[in-house]
């Protein structure tokens, strides 16, 4: 079975990984990338031996059947739409576009053309969180009750060399970090029915502490502080929070899933690996749970791996546009809630992902 030809376009710093690993994923054939500044474009396919673009080269190249977006959020739906246009399936970082408009033409688009969306975050496909999947699935924890989802931190503007976007519309601890979040918990336990929640500016000035930006002053612009709960449609209920404004917070899980005979502590889901642990109904303490699944380290582009897998055997890929979408409407439905003091029901759904096989391999080198 020949392999799906692929194009990146964006070759900032997550490029590199990107090129590096779908080199060796078994369904790939990464052939070009290509950036609106070229010097960028020419200097990772001279380090990985590919093809150097303009994107306009690229989308023209017809040889190419899957485009890779890894620009900025706010260019993600144009670049997108254009790859559509072109003839090509696509994939793209996270978020799927910035507001829920851009989303749905997305969508509306690739169907129109008979074409694939797919999209980060693919870290519910590492070893780690399909290991506590397959625990979920074996019925491990009995019946799925409820979850908890963490993402605390003080903010970026201590670390990031430039932090004035993530303060901005479209960014905040929710858009930035609530994809991976979001994402783990719909392909563990399912589709979103409804949402409430509450948000705040807390600080509504922040001022830069690290180089080269230090001591300038942001004017924030979206909600820092972010609380709400998550009806899903299993009837399970979900509890989230999202923070820059919170310093510690270190010790409270990323995420926890409750069942009527147990629970299990889900590793970070911005990471591939564990740990993962069970702590059963009769049982003292939590237990470590050895890894059921391969990928554990950083695999970003298993989720194109898998799309162009299922573009060879015409089955459903897992870090599909609708689970997406679905991610992108439960964001805004957070905002949505707390400004209008209401419910915020879905108005998309989702299937839940197949959980990858035991042990399922795309590669032979990708996997520790």
């Amino acid at each position: 079975m020949s392999k799906v030809k692929v194009g990146i376009i964006g070759c900032g710093n997550i490029s590199t990984i990107y090129l590096k690993n779908c080199r060796e994923f078994e369904p790939i054939d990464l052939v070009a990338c290509a950036d609106l500044d070229i010097e960028r474009a020419k200097d990772q396919a001279e380090k990985f031996g590919i093809k150097a673009y303009s994107v306009q080269e690229l989308l023209e190249d017809q040889e190419i059947e899957l485009v890779i977006n890894l620009t900025i959020p706010k260019a993600h739906a144009q670049v997108c739409i254009q790859a559509l246009e072109a003839g090509k399936h696509v994939y793209t970082e996270k978020p799927l576009a910035v507001t829920r408009e851009e989303g749905r033409q997305i969508l509306e688009v690739a169907e129109a053309k008979g074409l694939r969306v797919g999209s980060a975050p693919d870290t519910f496909l590492g070893g780690g969180i399909q290991t506590a999947i397959h625990l979920i699935e074996k019925g491990e924890i009995g019946t799925p009750i409820g979850a908890t989802a963490f993402m605390m931190s003080r903010g970026h503007e201590h670390w990031h060399p430039d932090p004035a976007f993530y303060y901005d519309v479209g960014g905040g601890p929710m858009f930035d970090m609530g994809p991976y979040y979001l994402t783990a918990l719909i392909a563990a336990l399912g589709p979103i029915d409804r949402i409430s929640g509450s948000a705040r500016i807390s600080y509504p000035e922040r001022t830069i502490s690290s180089e080269p930006k230090a001591g300038t002053k942001i004017q924030v612009k979206t909600p820092t502080h972010i609380s709400g709960v998550l009806d899903f449609a299993s009837g399970a209920i979900g509890t989230m929070i999202t923070s820059f404004d919170v310093f510690g917070g270190s010790t409270l899980p990323r995420i926890e899933i409750y069942g009527s005979e147990g629970t299990i502590l889900v590793p970070d889901p911005n990471t591939f690996g564990g740990p993962v642990q069970i702590r059963k109904r009769d049982e003292k303490d939590f237990v470590d749970i050895s890894l059921t699944h391969q990928y554990d380290e950083n695999s970003r582009g298993i989720g194109v791996a898998d799309m162009a897998e299922a573009i060879q055997q015409n089955r459903i890929h897992r870090a599909n546009g609708q689970i997406a979408f679905h991610a992108l409407e439960a964001m805004h439905g957070f905002h949505d809630a707390s400004s209008n003091g209401t419910y915020y029901q879905m108005e998309s759904t989702c299937e839940k992902p197949e959980p990858l096989p035991l042990n399922y391999q795309f590669t032979s080198t990708i996997l520790k």
